[in-house]
């Protein structure tokens, strides 16, 4: 990452982190006698970008409560993940599998989606900055009533990567940012970026507006006006090159503190 650490002996912003819950049992070779048992996981790549960025990263369980949280933090990420509950924004929930989210991380969980939306609109609520990554993008949207597209069709830009991060994406997938957008300030006019996603925004949420697109019209950045509020589709985290989106969330939890 190219940006320092703060000096020693500041104050440095408190980022939260959002991440998901599953049985330790599913851990090859962890001891048997644990399996039965949950961990909370959260993904490093963030921590150690915040951390670097000058933020100091905190891992969010579902049992905190988000609005004794946000008495706290100076910023919020929404991370990636599972599908959002189609029962949260009006989709079709024969989709939904009757599996413990504890069991297989990839199915819906709803104790990650409560918490997560309600984090969201106590941080909307006291002006705390927010970025959404991925999943996080499509929980924000639909924390303020939005709605999603369930299954992207195949088209001439491929959303579903099949490559691993870390990677900065391929061609086909650039972004076109509005101008005087943050991302446009961030980006600039445009930029490719990695992808790994098969739901996008359909309609926004109340106050959101698209600030990026695919050259296909997938939605692949939203912002609310007047607000500290930022949702990209990819995964910044996993960019190869160093992505501002993480540095500005520490830029703007600096100014809280």
């Amino acid at each position: 990452m190219s940006t320092e650490n703060a000096t020693p002996g500041t104050i440095r912003p408190l980022i939260g982190i959002t991440g998901r819950r599953f049985r330790l049992g599913l851990v090859d070779g962890l001891d048997k006698r644990y399996g039965h048992l949950f961990a909370d996981a959260f993904m490093s790549d963030f921590s150690d970008r915040i951390a670097k960025a000058g933020g100091i990263p905190v891992n969010l369980p579902y049992d905190a409560d988000p609005e004794a949280l946000c008495h706290w933090l100076a910023g919020v990420v929404v991370t990636g993940g599972q599908d959002v509950h189609p029962a949260r924004w009006g989709g079709d929930p024969s989709v939904v599998r009757d599996v413990d989210p504890r069991d297989d991380p990839m199915v819906h969980d709803p104790d990650r989606d409560e918490f997560e939306i309600a984090l969201v609109r106590a941080a909307l609520a006291r002006h705390i900055p927010v970025l959404g990554v991925c999943r996080g993008l499509q929980i924000l949207n639909v924390a303020l009533g939005g709605t999603l597209i369930a299954d992207l069709p195949p088209g001439s830009v491929e959303h579903l990567s099949v490559s691993p991060p870390l990677t900065d994406g391929a061609d086909d997938h650039k972004v076109t940012f509005e101008p005087g957008s943050i991302a446009e300030r961030l980006f600039g006019a445009g930029a490719v970026t990695n992808s790994w996603h098969h739901q996008a925004v359909d309609r926004c949420g109340t106050g959101l507006v698209v600030t990026g697109r695919a050259a296909d019209g997938v939605v692949e950045a939203v912002e609310l006006p007047g607000a500290a509020v930022l949702g990209v589709q990819w995964h910044p985290e996993w960019m190869e090159r160093d992505d501002p989106a993480l540095s500005w969330i520490v830029a703007e939890g600096n100014q809280r503190i």
